[in-house]
């Protein structure tokens, strides 16, 4: 006897994205099964947030330890101005449970570092990069390496955003995209730079949507590859990234006071 996954009430609330050819019932059952970690519920990871909720994902992990602040509400639309003060982590809980039909929304209000990003990442299929920090994602890439997880990366700097997918299959990662004796690739704080409003939610929007293809294995992923969107002047590239085997060679977080 086949067990069903979805219920009725799942199968009418999920029906257009259930239409789609390469999607059907069989993703909509993945996505219900799959279980995302998203780090950062700022700028990038408000609308990541959303989107993976709404579309049915079965377990949404957040790793979020700051508080709103008001000069973020230009842009992290998960929050309002009576959330000034109060944890970002518990804020997108709610409301995402109000966007969730039946998914588990897990929050954890820590940093992330070196010396427990391993038992974070251990316990989810997909690992959303949404940092800030350049320290933060190599410490992030680094877990995923050692645990065979897939990380989907996006960051925001001015009117261009750039997303990707990292260690997919076998894939260049973070090391290949921003070799460490490099940090060149770097995003100044939008306190340093100023920041286009719409931009993270362009940018976080793409980061969702590559979370969906991995799952239901529909549709061209960015492994070894960048995508940079410049919402300034409606421009979209793509540019390579050489899988450079030796950086899949990792088995230890180097102990440090690496943050988000």
């Amino acid at each position: 006897m086949e067990i069903k996954i979805l219920s009725a009430r799942e199968i009418r609330r999920y029906q257009k994205q259930i239409m789609l050819p390469g999607i059907g019932i069989k993703g909509q059952e993945k996505l219900k099964q799959a279980k995302v970690l998203v780090i950062g519920a700022g700028g990038l990871g408000c609308p990541v947030l959303q989107y993976l909720a709404a579309s049915g994902i079965g377990k949404i992990g957040i790793i979020e330890f700051d508080m709103v602040d008001e000069t973020n509400l230009q842009r992290q639309v998960l929050y309002g101005s009576s959330d000034v003060g109060k944890l970002k982590s518990i804020i997108a809980k709610n409301r995402l449970e109000q966007i969730s039909f039946d998914g588990t929304i897990e929050i954890i209000n820590l940093r992330i570092d070196s010396n427990n990003a391993l038992k974070f990442v251990a316990d989810f299929d997909i690992i959303v990069d949404a940092t800030d920090n350049l320290e933060a994602r190599y410490v992030i890439n680094d877990a995923c390496v050692i645990l065979g997880k897939p990380m989907v990366h996006g960051a925001i700097y001015k009117y261009e955003g750039m997303v990707s997918v990292f260690n997919y299959n076998g894939g260049a990662t973070y090391r290949c995209y921003n070799p460490p004796s490099l940090k060149s690739i770097n995003n100044p704080s939008p306190s340093e730079t100023g920041l286009f409003g719409v931009l993270p939610g362009i940018t976080g929007t793409f980061m969702a949507s590559e979370v969906i293809k991995i799952i239901t294995g529909n549709g061209e992923v960015l492994s070894n590859k960048i995508l940079i969107i410049n919402a300034y002047n409606n421009t979209f590239n793509t540019f390579n990234v050489i899988n450079i085997p030796e950086n899949h060679n990792i088995k230890e977080i180097i102990n440090s006071n690496n943050k988000i």
